[in-house]
């Protein structure tokens, strides 16, 4: 029996041996495609090769892919095949070889090194597709009876891009695996038919209206589910049941206590365990972080569910670092960045398992006061809106929520739960398919590809004497340009910078003999290409003019204090924090640096100042700056640090500081840190689970910034009439008797309060034997409304009050009950009718509610109401 490990060896081998070159997997993160936000198949990484927006620097190659796909979230571990995360074996050929080489290829591979029975096998091609069909009869000897026809067979990675017909390898598990029924066949829903291994002849372009326009060359993308095949090797009843998942599973069963295949309800939960904590292992991985929105949203999704499911079996103490460590174990030859990036996993599961407690707390917490008030009215089912609300903002399970119901002898409206979730799942899409990336002409990207890489001269000149090579103007290439047309323009070498790595691009201009444009901004393509948006100021500027570029000197030295002031600001983060410290972003302009950073609590003040004082014992020490190209192997020997989750080229560039700093960087800096002039920390906070946040300025910047304070305090000490060096003696007397007033203000308001309760209990009326109050008060605040309705509740012992108060034209309201469920009625019921008056609304508890209402002119009005509506609502 052949493990996961030497399946994935065996493939990457057999196609080694065919000419293709082993590949690394590429992040999770796709580069530079708008159109993905995680890399869902293995030919993502290669889709400007099959475009030929970049020439490939190789004929054919071979991964094992990291994916994660998630439209199937739900379903997993309640299907044999489907997970989060999953590796994708392929080989890939751009335009070198096609359908007659991929064919027979597979086939070696599946009967010749697998040893797959051949009268197990199906195939299946497109019904336009009979040049595959015919290959597949000729190459390989399938019997055309086992070759069949699917409309199906068209592949493409997302909504645009390459796409062309595929073939698809199927093996018959046996008829134990199927339906059973006399006519099972290929195309059965039944698990006895199993895809596992897809062939796409990449030949086409779909555009975003559907339309296939052929590729520059023919390609292959192929695509064999590591997960699948492990199944099909080790004859395992579904992928859960091989060696990629079972170390994982049996973890899992150890720290509930409940055996694996005890009962499918607990196999469902520990499927998912595993097969969500290892997508959340490599995601952590390549640099995603849990957060709110994009992939970030989908990392947290994933994870919260994990730690609900094991909420299920009865794990109710933190385990994501038990499991990871068994990933960690088993994947890690493989993908050695969950070793590199460990400390950065851990930190973020801990923290999130930890913050995800509390949440559950609290929506335990909110299902408690459902219950409570459906006992309360004598109802025995949760509304299915409740239950997919404290799902989709809770992260409950609705079998979690059915657990704690049915202890209390209630239900939940599955129904009305099901059609909240299509509904939310309806919008999702529609969001989804509204997001469309932003597309360059293919004009454009033509002759961003005739012209390949811009040389860049701006690391030693800020002027220089080039070519305009093309003009663009909304999308379309011209010969000319002139006054007030903003165009893209195409330079033969370039000094301008072109935004990269958290650096802004340069300001600067161009300027011929009969024109001058202003530069916009600047932006490198895949191709190496850089994209010039210039406003033409004055003249007419043409295709082929020699012009001369000048870079505004003074805005890039700016920018330069500011980006060398960053690395110096890494390296006293990581001395005085840990090595657990990575950049996780940055913007460098002329004005100001800002530095995101992985640490999990917030600075002291005393760790504060002295980063700020590494930072500049670091400037003060003029440290010569340099820079170096070199490989991407002899950087990371040499101790550079990178940017985490970050793909690199095989070469690149490491700036030193002395000894202080090594870093890779593209960015354009000072010569010598003395040139930065003073640093200056302006804030430091916390920007999302364990992710800081510094802002700073240097240089010029930073001297404007202390010359602002210092006006600040002259100012204070002038209003305050001190002296600045008594300017804070002086406010803390001031602050003494502030304080002593506000406590003089709080007795005079319990006194006006406490008559004015004496006066509003002559208003009580009697509604059908129930005490009611119903009275405009006094009150600028909702604090002190609620404080004169305790008043007023402890003196009337029972009854109804409903006090409304009018402020800056709007009104706020509260209604209290006492006892609770007096004659049947209801604090948060009547508020609401009440506030609807004034159009407002609100709601609450049986005993207390408060509502706002927009219109003050209808307080009275609304108080009058008040009687009926309790009348109304008496049982």
């Amino acid at each position: 029996m052949y493990t996961g490990n030497q399946l994935r060896d065996m493939f990457l081998n057999f196609f080694a041996s065919k000419g293709h070159r082993i590949l690394p997997s590429a992040s999770l993160i796709p580069k530079d495609d708008p159109t993905l936000l995680l890399t869902v198949a293995g030919m993502v990484p290669f889709k400007p090769y099959f475009m030929r927006k970049v020439e490939p620097p190789f004929p054919r190659a071979t991964t094992s892919q990291k994916c994660v796909r998630t439209p199937d979230l739900e379903v997993v571990g309640k299907t044999a095949r489907h997970h989060t995360f999953f590796e994708m074996l392929g080989n890939f050929s751009f335009g070198d070889y096609f359908k007659a080489e991929a064919i027979p290829w597979a086939w070696e591979f599946v009967t010749e090194v697998l040893k797959l029975p051949i009268d197990q096998l199906w195939i299946t091609v497109h019904p336009e597709d009979e040049e595959a069909k015919n290959l597949w009869i000729e190459k390989t000897g399938v019997s055309p009876e086992r070759i069949k026809y699917d409309p199906e067979n068209l592949w493409a990675a997302g909504p645009v891009g390459p796409c062309g017909y595929c073939s698809e390898i199927y093996v018959d598990l046996g008829e134990s695996r199927g339906c059973g029924k006399p006519d099972c066949a290929l195309g059965c829903d039944c698990d006895r038919f199993l895809e596992i291994w897809n062939l796409v002849f990449m030949q086409y372009n779909r555009d975003e209206s559907g339309l296939l326009t052929p590729l520059p060359k023919q390609n292959i993308d192929t695509g064999m589910g590591l997960e699948r095949i492990a199944s099909v090797m080790q004859g395992a009843a579904s992928n859960f049941d091989t060696d990629l998942f079972l170390p994982i599973i049996n973890k899992v069963s150890e720290l509930s206590g409940i055996p694996y295949h005890d009962s499918p309800k607990n196999d469902v939960a520990m499927k998912v365990v595993a097969d969500h904590t290892r997508a959340v292992s490599f995601m952590l991985s390549d640099g995603i972080r849990p957060g709110s929105e994009g992939r970030g949203y989908v990392l947290r999704r994933i994870l919260r569910r994990a730690i609900r499911y094991a909420r299920l079996l009865g794990i109710d103490k933190p385990f994501l670092e038990q499991i990871f460590l068994i990933i960690q174990r088993d994947y890690s030859h493989h993908y050695p960045e969950l070793k590199e990036n460990e400390n950065f996993i851990l930190n973020h599961l801990r923290l999130e398992e930890k913050n995800f407690q509390a949440t559950l707390e609290q929506g335990t917490q909110i299902l408690q006061e459902k219950v409570k008030t459906l006992q309360e009215a004598g109802e025995t089912m949760l509304n299915g809106a409740d239950a997919f609300y404290l799902y989709e903002t809770y992260g409950f399970p609705v079998e979690l929520t059915e657990e704690m119901l049915i202890e209390q002898g209630m239900s939940v409206d599955m129904e009305a739960f099901n059609a909240a979730a299509e509904e939310h799942r309806r919008l999702a899409k529609e969001q989804s398919q509204q997001m469309k990336a932003v597309q360059e002409s293919a004009a454009i990207s033509e002759k961003a590809k005739a012209l390949g890489t811009t040389p860049f001269l701006g690391y030693h000149e800020l002027a220089a004497h080039t070519r305009v090579e093309a003009l663009f103007r909304d999308g379309e290439e011209v010969k000319d340009a002139a006054e007030g047309d903003e165009v893209l323009i195409f330079l033969r070498e370039s000094p301008f910078y072109a935004e990269s790595g958290g650096q802004i691009s340069d300001s600067g201009l161009i300027r011929s003999l009969r024109a001058e444009a202003k530069l916009i901004e600047v932006k490198k393509g895949v191709t190496g290409t850089v994209y010039h948006r210039f406003l033409l100021t004055q003249g007419v500027l043409h295709t082929g003019d020699e012009v001369e570029a000048l870079v505004d000197e003074h805005l890039r030295l700016a920018t330069a204090r500011h980006h060398s002031a960053t690395h110096l600001l890494q390296a006293a983060l990581r001395a005085v924090l840990g090595e657990h410290v990575q950049q996780a972003g940055s913007l460098v302009t002329p004005d100001r640096l800002r530095f995101d950073f992985t640490h999990f609590s917030a600075l002291t003040s005393a760790e504060l100042q002295r980063v700020e004082d590494l930072l500049n014992e670091a400037v003060l020490a003029n440290m010569p700056v340099a820079a170096e190209e070199m490989s991407l192997d002899a950087a990371k020997a040499s101790g550079a640090t990178a940017l985490f989750g970050e793909k690199y080229g095989d070469t690149v560039r490491v700036v030193s500081m002395g000894d202080y700093s090594l870093e890779l960087c593209g960015g354009t800096h000072i010569h010598a840190t003395g040139d930065i002039g003073l640093v200056k920390i302006i804030s430091e906070s916390g920007i999302g689970a364990g992710l800081r946040r510094i802002e700073a300025v240097a240089g010029a910047e930073a001297l404007k910034y202390m010359r602002s304070l210092n006006d600040q305090i002259l100012d204070a000490a002038q209003l305050l009439k001190a002296q600045p060096s008594d300017l804070l003696k002086r406010i803390q007397g001031l602050l003494v008797q502030v304080k002593d007033l506000e406590k003089e203000v709080q007795q005079l308001n319990a006194k006006v309060a406490k008559s004015e309760v004496e006066s509003l209990l002559q208003q009580v009326k009697d509604v059908e034997g129930v005490p009611v109050l119903a009275a405009k008060v006094s009150a600028q605040d909702m604090d002190t409304l609620r404080n004169t309705a305790d008043l007023l509740k402890d003196k009337m012992k029972d009854g109804v009050l409903v006090l409304g108060a009018a402020v800056e034209g709007k009104v706020n309201w509260v209604t209290v009950v006492t006892p609770v469920g007096l004659r049947g009625l209801h604090a948060g019921q009547i508020i609401k009718e009440v506030a609807k008056i004034t159009g407002g609304g609100g709601g609450g508890r049986p005993d207390m509610a408060q509502a706002g209402g927009k219109d003050a002119a209808k307080l009275g009005e609304a108080l009058d109401q008040v009687p009926g509506i309790i009348k109304s609502h008496i049982k």
